[in-house]
């Protein structure tokens, strides 16, 4: 079983959208964040940090404002500046752990710890850099919950390219077709179906509409309450060995 961190075991994509906001605010002086920084963010979520920053910033017009800023920031492109900045504003957000906490979807944890309790191999698959990721994961007390962390520093293309998802199944000898990830993002269930895995993809305010649009997952495996979360996934599990494993062989302790 293979999880997604950023929205799907915590709210952290609340917390991105909204430190682009307010990036956006510092950089045009503007008296409130930056709202249109937040749909912008919407749009691209699941992506990694400079093509979700290069989307924010086209979407509005920032690359005028960035690119004076390159040599301050001591990056090569404009997008990167604005990734330095708001990177810089999540992290003071993120530095109390209680904040990590009191963002986490509480369902999505338990699946985890259940899947680990019924020695299912767990991994986490993650855009966020490694260091960021492992933060989060100490402060929800999940490390050892999982077999793997696989992180952008770990990869060369991003979701919804599946080479995350892939590598995920290769380090734990577990065939692709054999795992079942859990997703919030439309580039996250793009990446997990064109590794030829299951997928669940859990709705959340910043993803469901676009989950819904896009129309890349049949609606019976997208999650709209959070408590019926375990009970897609089971369903989900039988259906695969309903097609996969039609003698009656099941594998969910590989998954």
């Amino acid at each position: 079983m293979i999880f997604d961190l950023d929205g799907t075991l915590v709210q952290t994509e609340k917390l991105k959208a909204r430190s682009y906001a307010i990036a956006v605010q510092q950089l045009r002086g503007l008296v409130e964040p930056a709202s249109e920084a937040i749909e912008a963010y919407r749009e691209i979520v699941g992506a990694g940090r400079d093509e979700a920053s290069k989307h924010v910033m086209e979407k509005l017009g920032l690359e005028s404002e960035l690119r004076p800023l390159i040599e301050q920031y001591h990056v090569a492109e404009p997008e990167q500046v604005l990734t330095v900045m708001r990177k810089d504003i999540y992290s003071q957000m993120v530095s109390d752990p209680e904040v990590l906490r009191g963002n986490r979807w509480p369902y999505t944890v338990d699946l985890l710890r259940v899947a680990k309790h019924t020695s299912c191999s767990t991994a986490l698959a993650t855009m966020s850099k490694r260091e960021d990721a492992l933060r989060v994961v100490r402060a929800l007390d999940l490390e050892r919950s999982f077999n793997l962390i696989i992180s952008a520093d770990d990869i060369k293309k991003g979701k919804p390219d599946p080479e995350i998802y892939l590598t995920a199944a290769e380090k734990m000898v577990v065939p692709a077709s054999e795992c079942l990830v859990l997703e919030d993002s439309v580039n996250g269930v793009r990446a997990g179906l064109a590794a030829g895995m299951n997928v669940v993809a859990i709705a959340t305010p910043f993803t469901n509409a676009g989950l819904h649009t896009s129309q890349i997952i049949d609606d019976v495996w997208i999650v709209h309450e959070p408590e019926r979360l375990a009970e897609i996934v089971r369903h989900r599990i039988e259906d695969h060995n309903r097609i996969a494993h039609p003698g009656g062989g099941k594998t969910e302790g590989r998954r």
